[in-house]
């Protein structure tokens, strides 16, 4: 999985300073948010500080703008999450367990189910005709990306808008996913160690739900 994901061309040329570490957990064993899924989401928001004009925030922004997304109307994940820092739901152990690090790190971090997947995952804009599936007034229905919109995609459509904005009903983590594709995105003048970093400490906090879950990394596009 990890050796065949791909960022298109049309997006390196968009922010040629854009890379990912894809991490890949099988065997994870998930469930509903505990104790420590709640110490961890607490302490990311008392270190979040004033992380809004963070300049990685501000490079997400910028990145929105140049496919022609509205940042203050669809949020970049990590903004949106660090606006939500000083009460930051609990959803399951794995999804606590991200968005904790993706709050502490100033990093957007997405989560799929891996089992969900239908080929490898591609990064790439938008024709505007993929179909990325949604809950809309509690009835299952589809949507399309915007022509140019980055999307992460795969064989059957789209699994998450506008870069990081928001992923499909299809590949979210519940609490039965047992594999997970983790996706640590960054921008310049975000460190590639800082970066490292923050996947280490993922991958330290999946040991503490699934001591035997099974780690693998990639460093795309630096």
């Amino acid at each position: 999985m990890l050796d065949q994901i791909i960022v298109d061309q049309a997006v390196r040329d968009l922010r040629p300073d854009f890379a990912v570490l894809a991490i890949t957990a099988e065997g994870l064993v998930n469930g509903p948010s505990d104790d420590t899924a709640f110490d961890w989401l607490a302490v990311a928001g008392e270190r979040s500080g004033d992380a809004q004009e963070h300049p990685h925030v501000l490079a997400w922004r910028e990145a929105y703008q140049a496919f022609g997304a509205k940042p203050k109307r669809t949020r970049p994940s990590v903004d949106a999450l660090i606006r939500r820092a000083d009460s930051l739901p609990a959803i399951n152990k794995v999804v606590d367990a991200y968005n904790a690090v993706s709050v502490e790190y100033v990093l957007p971090i997405g989560g799929e189910d891996l089992d969900g997947y239908h080929g490898a995952a591609r990064l790439v804009r938008a024709a505007g005709d993929e179909s990325f599936d949604v809950i809309a007034n509690g009835e299952p229905a589809v949507e399309h990306p915007a022509p140019g919109e980055v999307v992460w995609r795969d064989d059957e459509g789209v699994t998450c808008r506008r870069w990081n904005w928001r992923q499909c009903i299809r590949t979210r983590v519940t609490e039965d996913t047992k594999n997970v594709l983790f996706l640590l995105e960054r921008l310049e003048p975000y460190p590639l160690d800082r970066l490292h970093e923050a996947g280490d400490d993922l991958a330290a906090r999946l040991r503490v739900i699934s001591p035997d879950v099974r780690i693998q990394s990639r460093l795309i596009g630096a």
